[in-house]
């Protein structure tokens, strides 16, 4: 499937509309400075209500193996009527940051970015600067991402490549069942802690 048609491939969102969604377990400063592995777990889910698989991946902490590890996640999944991929921001396992553009044209799903806190981009840029041999590449990838839209006051934003705003909005109120966070998201967390951890943190 090509990139454009994504854009129409969701005509209604159905309340059991088949989602995936990815969060990322916790990691140690000391595991930054060696460049260690977290894992990163996908939920895929019926709407909001029926868990249907889980997948799971091992990314670099402050890598750049985060958009291709969830590429090869979805394409070599048995879940072949995924309709929307989501994340919880752009950003994993530090500063492993998430091509969206590339994510939506390899597997050809729209992606849904859910956010709680509207993030401090000249921040994360300056951080990356101080800290990244490559950070102007990884500047270009934050700067690439579409413009927040705002969905709850000062509580909930998103990004989306594949779908109208209208769209996108849908999706993440279908998907969620309790507080703001979609369910996959929610529930990719706290697999993802419990993993690294040995107990599940809360979102």
């Amino acid at each position: 499937m090509d990139g454009k048609g994504a854009i129409w491939m969701i005509r209604k969102v159905k309340p059991q509309i088949r989602v995936l969604g990815f969060d990322d377990g916790t990691f140690s400063f000391s595991s930054k400075l060696k460049h260690e592995k977290t894992i990163l777990i996908g939920v895929v889910m019926k709407g909001a209500s029926e868990v249907v698989g889980v997948l799971a991946r091992w990314i670099t902490v402050d890598g750049t193996d985060a958009t291709d590890a969830i590429i090869d996640a979805v394409k070599s999944s048995r879940f072949k009527d995924l309709r929307v991929i989501l994340l919880k921001g752009v950003t994993y396992a530090g500063f492993n940051i998430v091509d969206i553009g590339k994510l939506h044209n390899e597997t050809g799903l729209p992606v849904v970015v859910v956010i709680r806190k509207k993030p401090d981009i000249l921040a994360m840029e300056n951080a990356l600067r101080k800290h990244f041999p490559d950070a102007e590449e990884r500047i270009t990838l934050l700067r690439k991402a579409p413009p927040l839209v705002e969905l709850v006051k000062d509580k909930l934003y998103f990004q989306t490549v594949g779908l109208d705003d209208k769209t996108a909005a849908e999706v993440i109120k279908v998907t969620t069942r309790t507080g703001l966070i979609p369910e996959p998201l929610r529930l990719a967390h706290m697999i993802a802690s419990a993993v690294m951890t040995g107990e599940s943190t809360r979102e």
